[in-house]
């Protein structure tokens, strides 16, 4: 193959790219010879050392050759594509993990699949021309081929700021960032080349490193701090907006340059990527999610019809005014199940206790992702890709997590003592019901006393969330058993937050949905007046949903019919989350606020207004945003 050189030269394993007139960008056969040979290397005892260069000054690789992408995505084929970035993440899994030393000279443009190709190396090396950058929000990608591990890595909000923005980095910024980690003058490279050939001591390459400057992006990192560290692409815009500085002004100008939709997608991505658990594995499968998706559903196609295609360099983005919904970005991110990301055998032992509406489809997608999955349910319901166990003890035999998703406070604790001594040393039991703080934290104490790990985390979502992987999970417990219980969160749903120690995560859950339950009231009794006061439902939600009034409540699950977003209004309120639900979480809230003496007036109010609409009423089986029919049947005075 011209279009890379591939060979052994002394004691070192010689790959060289080929392809100066095209930037050396990879092609699919380049990237599939590249691996050949890393599996060749790998036990051949001939090889001590990878080295990894590009001919020409320009570049050492500008990314993928993305024309045969755009050939076949238009085409509708999306098999091609999906391939195409499975394949060239396991080569960036494989590089990052190599047996052996792996050096790389990375000369001129280092772009998005040369990120992927030259960066993750046990040695990195830059010099005087090199431009290091991920510029894949430009083309409708996110940063992707494990970029989005050293952008989250990054210090402060530089990984935002450059995942976004598209910024290039100098040697030193790239040493900064964690893109590199040795500046070495171009013109020496050559005579390193040869001695790493001969001698294959790599500690050559350190004893040759010098020193560099702090970079522009160092200089900025203050600035880049203060607007990137919203939780969302629009508080990031709204900061910038609100600033009259050239770095405000430079910075909008390149974020308007980008696809919305990858930049808000990118930002989501760091946000859930930072933190102890991070790994290599963790942010591929993220980035696998969206480019999985980007041709039927991103930017992608129409990002490179207009920069490579027609170079109008005018994409016709999706969101184009940058107001991009965060629903938007959840389909995105959700996970593939059957179609997910493989690297290698990583799967978990699990055992599930409780198959339920919400149950089910946790454990189903837990089994998509290549977990082995036995499941239990007294009612002897089962899921797909889940074995069937005959009790609650044979399904956590042996298993590394057991998640249990029970009615209350009562069963869990008689579950719990059931599955306990039968769980195996070191397993942790991750309860994900919604129950009383109390009985989480005596069920906490119980497997720490045990020698488990335990982490209470209820979930938020409802049904929809469980079937698309998308809850969000409030936890409580120690920080090593929250750190062994993250990746698994992540196949479940799209955000986990540690809350604190044990019962912590419950107590978030009940504050979270006695907000839910007061402000769900509040927009039915707006609405009930908005008719009463003559106002079309439609103009009020167009008001509201965009000033002050805004919940979600409102922009969300609106309650009126026809009115807003799908929402169970819309199907003659068939329970999404069933207001004798709702009941309960108010009812939790109540106990605790009663145990530490708060004064939760709103709370109680609520409570007893679902209890009459749940027990007296015919409120049982409908939706809690039913009390939008119930309030217009009744009228407020009445209730």
């Amino acid at each position: 193959m011209t279009d890379i050189s591939i060979r052994i030269t002394g004691r070192a394993g010689r790959i060289t790219l080929q392809r100066p007139e095209a930037l050396n960008a990879m092609t699919y056969d380049m990237c599939l010879a590249i691996e050949a040979a890393l599996n060749a290397w790998t036990h051949d005892d001939a090889v001590a050392l990878v080295i990894l260069d590009a001919e020409g000054d320009r570049a050492f690789c500008s990314g993928g050759d993305i024309a045969e992408l755009y050939a076949t995505g238009t085409k509708g084929n999306y098999t091609y594509g999906q391939k195409f970035w499975a394949d060239e993440y396991r080569l960036n899994h494989k590089i990052f993990h190599y047996p052996k030393p792996v050096v790389s000279f990375l000369q001129g443009f280092t772009m998005g699949g040369g990120v992927g190709i030259g960066c993750h190396g046990s040695h990195r090396i830059v010099g005087d021309t090199s431009q290091i950058a991920m510029p894949e929000c430009g083309i409708g990608l996110v940063p992707d081929v494990g970029g989005s591990l050293m952008l989250a890595l990054a210090p402060g909000r530089l990984g935002e700021y450059l995942g976004t923005t598209a910024a290039r980095m100098n040697a030193s910024d790239a040493i900064y960032a964690g893109f590199a980690d040795h500046y070495i003058p171009e013109a020496g490279w050559p005579a390193l080349i040869a001695e790493l050939e001969a001698t294959a001591d790599v500690q050559r390459v350190a004893a040759r490193s010098v020193a560099t400057v702090p970079g522009p992006l160092q200089t900025a990192q203050p600035d880049i701090d203060r607007h990137f560290h919203g939780a969302a692409l629009s508080d990031i815009l709204t900061t910038l907006r609100g600033e009259d500085s050239d770095f405000a002004r430079d910075t909008l100008k390149r974020l308007g340059r980008n696809s919305p939709l990858s930049m808000a997608c990118t930002i989501e991505a760091l946000h859930r990527l930072r933190g102890p658990s991070l790994t290599l594995e963790k942010a591929l499968d993220l980035e696998y999610r969206f480019t999985a998706r980007s041709m039927e559903h991103g930017d992608f196609l129409e990002g490179i019809r207009a920069a490579i295609i027609d170079k109008d360099r005018a994409p016709k983005w999706q969101f184009a005014d940058q107001n991009v919904p965060a629903t938007a970005v959840s389909k995105m991110l959700m996970p593939l199940g059957d179609m997910a990301l493989k690297l290698g055998g990583t799967g978990m032992k699990i055992g599930f206790v409780g198959l339920g509406n919400m149950g089910a489809p946790m454990a189903a997608n837990l089994a998509k992702a290549g977990h082995a999955v036995t499941g239990f349910d007294v009612a002897g319901t089962t899921a797909p890709g889940v074995a069937q166990a005959d009790s609650a003890v044979q399904a956590v035999q042996d298993a590394d997590a057991v998640i249990t998703m029970l009615p209350n406070g009562d069963i869990l604790r008689r579950v719990a003592g059931d599955v306990i001594p039968a769980m195996a040393a070191g397993a942790v039991l991750i309860d994900c019901s919604t129950v009383d703080v109390e009985s989480a934290r005596a069920v906490a104490a119980q497997a720490e006393a045990a020698g488990l790990l335990s982490v209470d985390a209820p979930v938020s979502g409802g049904i929809g969330g469980a079937a698309g992987g998308t809850l969000t999970f409030m936890a409580g417990g120690s920080a090593a058993a929250f750190a062994k219980a993250e990746p698994l969160f992540d196949i479940m749903g799209q955000k986990a937050v540690h809350c604190g120690d044990a019962g912590a995560g419950q107590a978030a859950k009940i504050c979270n949905n006695m907000i839910l339950g007061v402000t769900m009231i509040a927009t039915c009794e707006a609405f009930a007046l908005a008719d009463k006061l003559g106002l079309d439902r439609q103009k009020m939600f167009d008001v509201v949903s965009t000033s002050s009034g805004y919940s979600w409540s409102m922009n969300a699950y609106c309650p009126a019919p026809s009115v807003g977003p799908q929402s169970p209004a819309d199907n003659d309120y068939q329970p999404g989350f069933a207001a004798e639900l709702m009941l309960k979480d108010l009812g939790l809230s109540q106990q605790a606020a009663a145990a530490v003496d708060a004064d939760t007036t709103m709370g109680a109010m609520a409570a007893e207004l679902y209890r009459r609409f749940v027990e007296d009423e015919d409120g049982r089986g409908q939706d809690f945003s039913a009390m939008l029919p119930r309030l217009m049947a009744r009228g407020h005075g009445q209730s």
